[in-house]
């Protein structure tokens, strides 16, 4: 099913594209620190202030004068992206699969912020891949509505969305819906509210994104960045990550 994209602008006519510093927008939270250490060995970490909770800026200088980094929401990464607002970003890839934007390109698989987009119902039920297979309909939680329908319908099942933007865990709890999609990391969370995972949809790493129409205006400017990035990655194994990665496999 197709989900109804944001109204972009060509990035041509966005003020990012001009001939000023290339624009990197990050995700707040636990993937900013993550990919601090690989931005520092790429030459373009972010100013102190960018990963305090103290300042109220939203863009900062890096340590590549012809880079300015933005902080955004996680899921707000990929439009800055596609829209021109930023030429470059960092995001996972469960955005990238919610939203799709053709005006994307995703050059590197950046091996951090593992997790994975799961199915949890309470830990009550059981979980029988037989029933699912009877079901018509299942109402779901979730804030990923695209990837939950594609999910569904390939098993058949129209997913029924309630679309929220956090605690879905208490969805189920308060009869709001019989399951819930969303990310898991440790599953500490889901435990803690009485729930448990039962289907993994995919497993989730961060990418370098970069904006097509940049790509074509600033070849130089962008292949540099993304230049810088593939080698700090060849000295920056995040061995914790593939470890995980691996044995959740």
């Amino acid at each position: 099913m197709t989900v109804p994209q944001p109204d972009l602008q060509p990035a041509r006519s966005s003020r990012a594209q001009d001939r000023g510093p290339l624009v990197l927008a990050l995700p707040k939270g636990r993937i900013l620190k993550a990919v601090t250490p690989l931005l520092d060995k790429a030459g373009m970490a972010p100013s102190a202030d960018c990963l305090g909770d103290d300042s109220r800026k939203l863009r900062f200088p890096t340590q590549n004068p012809m880079l300015d980094v933005v902080r955004v929401r996680s899921f707000d990464v990929a439009t800055f992206v596609a829209s021109g607002g930023a030429h470059v970003g960092i995001c996972g890839a469960d955005v990238l699969m919610e939203f799709d934007y053709p005006e994307i390109y995703a050059p590197l698989d950046l091996g951090i912020g593992y997790c994975r987009v799961s199915v949890a119902q309470p830990a009550d039920l059981l979980h029988d891949p037989k029933e699912w297979a009877r079901w018509s309909e299942v109402r779901v939680a979730t804030k990923y509505p695209a990837i939950t329908r594609r999910f569904f319908a390939a098993r058949g099942i129209n997913a029924n969305i309630v679309h929220l933007h956090g605690a879905m865990e208490l969805a189920p709890m308060l009869g709001l819906s019989r399951l819930i999609v969303d990310l898991v990391d440790t599953g500490s969370t889901l435990r803690a509210n009485g729930l448990r995972e039962v289907e993994t949809i995919t497993h989730i790493t961060s990418r370098l994104i970069v904006n097509r129409t940049a790509l074509k205006t600033r070849p130089e400017d962008i292949g540099a960045i993304i230049n810088s990035v593939r080698s700090a990655l060849e000295t920056f194994p995040p061995a914790a990550e593939k470890t995980k990665a691996k044995q959740s496999s």
